[in-house]
């Protein structure tokens, strides 16, 4: 029976990133190291979960939908201050609808109507 070998941390790293690169198939990495299957396996599930001083997969993808949904935030909260301040502006002038881009002044309808005589 063969002694146990033990493989140091970056050496395992190494072989996992060469598989996930490409640069050869597992069959050629276990010929060329000397290692079962089973055990690059290994070796590429704890790689997954970060365990070779690598950022864990899952981790990377949830980091970059959090800048997303934070990039969404911050447009969706100037639209809401942008909406807010309208209605204010609208609130102070009941009678009266500005058009805020253009500074114009009309009557609504029911003041229009009203003006005009009709009821």
């Amino acid at each position: 029976m063969r002694p146990k070998r033990k493989f140091e941390r970056e050496f395992r790293r190494q072989v996992v990133e060469e598989l996930l690169a490409k640069i050869s198939t597992p069959t050629q990495i276990v010929r060329k190291y000397g290692i079962s299957s089973g055990l690059l396996q290994n070796w590429k599930q704890q790689y997954a979960k970060g365990k070779y001083g690598n950022e864990p997969e899952e981790v990377e993808g949830l980091k970059e939908r959090v800048r997303e949904l934070e990039r969404k935030l911050g447009q969706m909260t100037m639209d809401n201050d942008f909406l807010k301040s309208a209605c204010q502006h609208l609130a102070k002038s009941p009678k009266k609808s500005e058009n805020l881009f253009s500074g114009q002044v009309r009557l609504r309808d029911d003041e229009a109507k009203s003006s005009s005589g009709a009821k």
